[in-house]
């Protein structure tokens, strides 16, 4: 598959066979559809193809197998390596695709691909009911799903993708399949955590779980006390109930300092919140407390000011299993060092359900106690690129030494073969032989990828 061009003609032909609507570069609003999350990422399809179903999907898949087209799938445009858009090729937009189906007596919820996590919540919260996403309420569902979820209610409830009932998938033959532990169990288990390698999902079936109001929010440090507060930390994540999961971050705050905010979600009873974040409260005087009883459709929106589309970023990122005194003291230097005030180092912590699902029960198999490190470097102009994605390769490379050969694959940039691998751990042998038997040609490759086993 190469970059190609299309005459008129030929679009005309893949419009005549859609319902849904293709933008061209010729049309009015492409450079608006072509955009993404990520404002470094600035590619050029031949075609954009805003599906209005399934079947406008089966008939991409068909139209670019003929033509050998690349292609990539977009659902909510929130990959930092814009893997939903590529150059010279057809995308397979679903952000129309946003219809929510809530069961309440069988605790489902069929959703479509293009859903923003928040949009998943609302529906959902509208029972006293959720599924188990992640901490920017802008996310697309899709995505998220594929790469296996980590959230606020990780502990407790497990990852997105530990959730996941069953999907409803276009391979890359165009035949339009069901995924369950009944239905195609394999590629069940490879959807959970493989990415986007397999097909194109265009419907999710989430187990729902009761969830009420929340007791949450963050405790704010100034960063002088930062070293003392994050060792405190790691020990009380260390102890967390199932229902009470964290995260820590520095990042500026409202005054232009450097801040260390611990953050916490406990989806328990309120009064048993109170007393499992008493001790998180109280590991010395704070410069804000902002922990009390909230909806959890605002703790999901809490951190959204933090992710604002339009940006430029990159990201590096491990699991690491614990915080030594010299990595706190690595990130924490390094923090007072960034050059942008928009940028944040984040340790979002993976514990209880989530850590105890064995590593070959789905496909994201990093089933550790541990924490998401994410350098999340952040900045409003372009000619401030270089310094800060060299800030933040240093202050990555710096920590290799505490880190693990593992990484969220959601966090991943463009960062070659062997991080790939990385990113799916012990499962990798394994998807490579499904790939080989869902994607023989590879015809999914714009995505974290898995190249079929070579029989």
């Amino acid at each position: 598959m190469s970059a190609q061009t299309l005459d008129d003609a030929t679009v005309a032909r893949l419009r005549s066979e859609l319902r849904g609507d293709v933008v061209g570069p010729r049309d009015p609003g492409y450079d608006e559809a072509r955009k993404v999350f990520n404002a470094m990422i600035d590619r050029r399809p031949v075609a954009i193809a805003r599906c209005s179903g399934a079947e406008d999907v089966q008939a991409c898949v068909r139209f670019a197998r003929d033509r050998e087209m690349l292609v990539a799938v977009r659902g909510g445009g929130h990959s930092v390596a814009g893997k939903g858009m590529c150059d010279g090729g057809l995308v397979i937009d679903l952000s129309a695709l946003t219809q929510v189906r809530v069961d309440p007596a069988a605790r489902t919820a069929q959703a479509q691909p293009g859903l923003r996590l928040g949009e998943l919540d609302r529906q959902t919260q509208a029972f006293g009911l959720a599924t188990p996403l992640g901490i920017a309420s802008d996310t697309g569902i899709a995505g998220l799903t594929l790469g296996g979820g980590l959230g606020w209610l990780n502990g407790r409830l497990g990852l997105t993708c530990d959730n996941l009932v069953a999907a409803q998938v276009v391979l890359a033959d165009g035949r339009l399949v069901r995924a369950s532990a009944d239905e195609n169990p394999d590629l069940h288990w490879a959807l959970r955590g493989g990415g986007g390698n397999f097909g194109v999902v265009t419907s999710f079936e989430y187990r729902l779980h009761a969830v009420g109001p929340v007791t949450g929010g963050m405790v704010l440090y100034p960063a002088t006390e930062a070293r003392r507060v994050l060792r405190l930390y790691d020990e009380f994540a260390r102890g967390c109930p199932d229902n009470l999961s964290t995260g820590a971050a520095l990042l500026t705050g409202p005054d232009g300092s450097l801040m260390l905010a611990l953050v916490a979600c406990h989806s328990g009873p309120l009064a048993e919140g109170e007393r499992a974040l008493a001790a998180l409260r109280a590991f010395g005087p704070p410069a804000a407390d902002q922990i009390g009883a909230m909806p959890y459709v605002v703790m999901q929106r809490l951190l959204d000011p933090s992710f604002p589309p339009g940006r430029f970023h990159y990201w590096k990122a491990s699991f690491m299993r614990a915080l030594s005194d010299d990595a706190i003291a690595l990130i924490v230097d390094a923090a007072e060092r960034k050059p942008s005030p928009f940028t944040l180092v984040i340790l979002q912590q993976m514990h209880g359900t989530a850590a105890r699902v064995g590593p070959e029960e789905t496909a994201f198999g990093h089933r550790h106690e541990q924490y998401d490190l994410l350098i999340l470097a952040s900045w409003p102009e372009a000619a401030d690129s270089e310094r800060n994605v060299i800030w933040a390769r240093g202050l990555w490379e710096a920590l290799q030494p505490y880190a693990e050969d593992a990484v969220y694959v959601n966090d991943l940039g463009e960062e070659g073969e062997e991080r790939v691998k990385s990113a799916y751990g012990p499962t990798f042998p394994r998807l490579t032989a499904l790939k080989q038997k869902y994607d023989p040609a590879n015809f999914f490759r714009v995505n974290q990828n898995i190249r079929p086993a070579t029989r």
